[in-house]
């Protein structure tokens, strides 16, 4: 006689060959692509945008998947016909056991190649918002999804202009790849909720902003009540690095950004270069730290309001338009003092304060080490176009000079200290066509 224990062993291998069949067999014969009208209507009552979906399939094994092909989801009509989302390719993982108690929950999400292009409208909302769901609590009954993963991915930031038409993309990052916790969807496309919205993980191949490139961008990202952090931020930039924290606030009716940076071994050229007005301006290798607020203006230069405190420091340059030993030893008619002469535009070091407001830089004590002259000043340049000079200072002849040459500076105003002239100057014009004065300007 056969024994209970063998025929419970039986039993449960025949309903683990049971459920492996059902497994197997199920996609076959369950054609999930017959009901894409109705995931299509589902997303689009939830969102209130018009969304695509090119073919959906369901496997079992190894978990509960559902593979989506060609999925977008539309900006809505208030705004230039564009994709707000648009993925190649994505897997959702459902939770096995909560689909039998008839509960959705979505364990992951991997999404290949995709495509995020956010704008918004100067009178407030953006594109991915859904107005219709502000005051409710959740449209989307599917839960938190625990990971998101990224590969390939852009992003894609804009503002439209007054009149409605496409304004400047002023951020964008390419070759994304990230994994993020906790996505919360209908926190995201709900613009009251004030809840995270998930965190994790960032890369980007490339990454720009305004008109300052990155790459090989790495980072902790925070998507929260409409506020985006990078912390911990590390990148190269322009054959040097930078590191610090970056955020973008959208919870305004006019966005906002932070940057609190650190810079080293940036080559001034061509740092100048991604500014077409001001290439070639300056060379040299850049240190030093910045701290940058602004609002995102829906304008043709969106970022003009830009604000921002900072010391940096430029080792080993020219200034070619400025040739700034060459015209302060003409200044005081001193014309052959060594490296003067062999180097009229370059300079040992530039150190210097900053403060950006109103489009121009300001600088209460500039620190110049030239080749043949010491400088201390301070002034401001505009950054609006014009590229308009004010800066004054004092400037030493570091080459002592013979007693013939002392006097005759003496009483052209330069003052003789320890055996070394100085002398005041001034510069006026623009950056194109400074010009150099003696003396200080009148208060």
């Amino acid at each position: 006689m056969v024994s209970r224990h063998k025929i419970a062993i039986g039993l449960a291998v025949v309903a683990v060959c049971l459920v492996a069949g059902v497994l197997f067999l199920a996609p076959i014969f369950l054609n999930l692509n017959r009901y894409r009208p109705e995931v299509i209507s589902y997303f689009e009552r939830n969102t209130g945008k018009k969304v695509e979906i090119e073919r959906l399939a369901l496997t079992f094994f190894p978990r509960v998947t559902v593979h989506i092909d060609g999925f977008g989801v539309k900006s809505p009509p208030l705004f230039p016909p564009s994709y707000i989302f648009k993925v190649a390719h994505a897997d959702a993982v459902f939770d096995f056991w909560a689909l039998l108690h008839r509960k959705v929950v979505i364990r992951s999400v991997a999404l290949e190649d995709p495509t995020i292009n956010l704008v918004s409208d100067p009178d407030g909302p953006w594109n991915f918002e859904n107005p219709e769901t502000e005051n409710s609590k959740n449209t989307f009954p599917l839960g938190i999804i625990d990971k998101v993963v990224i590969n390939r991915g852009s992003l894609i930031v804009s503002n439209l202009l007054p009149s409605d038409a496409a304004g400047p993309v002023f951020f964008e990052a390419h070759d994304i790849s990230s994994e993020l916790d906790s996505v919360d969807l209908a926190a995201i496309v709900n613009p009251a909720s004030p809840s995270l919205n998930g965190e994790g993980t960032w890369k980007a191949g490339r990454l720009r902003f305004s008109s300052v490139e990155t790459t090989n961008v790495n980072c902790k990202f925070r998507l929260e009540s409409k506020e985006i952090f990078f912390t911990n931020l590390s990148a190269d930039v322009y054959s040097g690095k930078t590191n610090g924290d970056f955020s973008v606030n959208l919870s305004k009716k006019t966005a906002s950004f932070k940057a609190d940076g650190r810079i080293s071994g940036i080559n001034m050229g061509q740092l100048m270069s991604a500014f077409h007005e001001t290439r070639g301006r300056i060379t040299g290798k850049l240190e030093g730290d910045l701290k940058l607020t602004g609002d995102i203006e829906h304008t043709e230069s969106p970022l003009a309001g830009m604000r921002g405190t900072g010391h940096l420091k430029v080792t080993n340059g020219q200034v070619p338009s400025l040739m700034l030993n060459s015209n302060l030893m003409k200044l005081a008619h001193f014309n052959d003092l060594g490296p003067a002469k062999e180097n009229p535009s370059s300079f040992n070091m530039i150190s210097t304060d900053l403060e950006l407001a109103n489009q121009r830089i300001s600088s209460k004590a500039i620190d110049i080490d030239g080749y043949g002259v010491d400088v201390d000043g301070s002034g401001s340049v505009s950054v609006s176009g014009s590229g308009e000079l004010n800066y004054e200072g004092i400037a030493a002849i570091t080459t002592k000079q013979g007693f013939l040459t002392n006097m005759f500076g003496r009483l052209e105003g330069a003052k003789l200290t320890d055996g070394k002239l100085s002398f005041p100057f001034r510069i006026a014009g623009t950056i194109d066509d400074p010009k150099f004065s003696k003396g200080k300007k009148e208060h």
